[in-house]
């Protein structure tokens, strides 16, 4: 969206100012819950989605103010994870409460959610758009959520039905209209594939945030299998704990790549402007790291094990309009008409999707 440049939720580019989009994802119920108790948790899901799409939509009112001070979005980026990796240790360990093997357990899954979900997208989106407009990347990136409703399909064998088929076309339509797709610049190869890598990075980012050890990844209400079976499996790391470990992977991760080049990194010392007014850049940092990656991805987490992978990405197209939304209050920009018609698109597509899972 034109209107909406600022540092995005998982990617970055080198230099680039990028429009802000992201995420959100979940909570397992109770594990044997009936009907009834999942209804009340898949609400509570929704909410809890929102509020951690509304925090990755802060990123872009932060993204910007570091970025206009000489950041470059990776930078920003790997001052986000590490910092938030941080913050969670203390939080983390008392939920751990010295149960190691219980991460041990869940060890290929935190590392792959690291890797995958948080440095992977980003480092694909980055380059991406070093090399093609912005909306078209983000276009093919959020692709992802497609290929969640594929996964389910050909894994756990959930035909997508017909409210799913035009809630999805409804919610690809209204983010085609929500962002800038005829920005300067064609469409490279190169900068395709790399969009590609963060579309399969995202699908994998909400897969693994939906499978909460009690249950397949969007296997149905809360503990229960897709045939609506009571399920069972090894207990669930809190959301808190693996979101914890993402961030130290991601973060070594992230500084590999800047070090190696393949995302150049750079950071400023300097005041920077947020809101009209001059602040240390300590304040975006830690707005960036508690609110918009400890917060947001935590929540993230529990959102999805509530709803499960394939409503929970549905669910975190909202960030779009939430960055839209700050940027209107915060920075002034004014959404074009177009953009309104696609965040209605976009909210229908998520109703649509939310009534085929009822």
């Amino acid at each position: 969206m034109s209107s909406v440049r600022a540092l995005d939720g998982q990617p970055g580019s080198g230099g680039t100012l990028v429009t802000v989009t992201r995420q959100a994802a979940g909570t397992s119920g109770t594990p044997g819950a009936q009907a009834p108790a999942s209804n009340v948790g898949r609400s509570t899901g929704l909410v809890i989605g929102l509020l951690s799409a509304a925090a990755f939509g802060t990123s872009g009112t932060f993204g910007t103010s570091l970025i206009g001070a000489g950041w470059s979005p990776a930078g920003a980026v790997l001052a986000r994870v590490s910092i938030a990796a941080l913050v969670l240790t203390g939080p983390a360990l008392v939920q751990l409460r010295g149960r190691w093997a219980l991460l041990r357990r869940w060890g290929w899954r935190t590392v792959a959610y690291g890797c995958v979900g948080v440095a992977a997208c980003q480092l694909g989106y980055f380059n991406a758009i070093s090399r093609m407009p912005v909306g078209i990347a983000l276009l093919i990136e959020y692709m992802g959520i497609l290929l969640v409703v594929g996964w389910l399909w050909v894994r756990h064998g959930q035909r997508p039905r017909r409210l799913t088929i035009a809630g999805s076309a409804a919610a690809i339509g209204g983010l085609a209209l929500m962002l800038d797709l005829s920005g300067p610049g064609g469409i490279s190869p190169v900068g395709v594939l790399w969009a590609l890598l963060a579309a399969v990075s995202m699908a994998v980012y909400f897969i693994l945030s939906a499978w909460s050890g009690t249950q397949s990844p969007d296997a149905g209400p809360a503990g229960t299998s897709s045939s609506g079976a009571p399920s069972s499996g090894t207990e669930a790391l809190p959301p808190v704990v693996m979101t914890w470990g993402g961030m130290i992977v991601g973060a070594v991760v992230l500084a590999v790549a800047g070090v190696t080049g393949l995302a150049p990194l750079a950071a400023s010392s300097a005041d920077v402007t947020l809101m009209n007014h001059q602040v240390s850049w300590l304040v975006p940092v830690l707005g960036l790291s508690v609110l918009a990656a400890a917060f947001a991805y935590v929540t993230g987490i529990a959102a999805a094990r509530r709803l499960g992978a394939k409503l929970g990405s549905f669910v975190a197209l909202a960030e779009v309009l939430f960055a839209t939304a700050f940027a209107w209050v915060l920075l002034h920009q004014v959404p074009t008409g177009t953009q309104f018609l696609g965040g209605a698109l976009i909210l229908a597509g998520v109703v649509l999707v939310r009534l085929d899972e009822s």
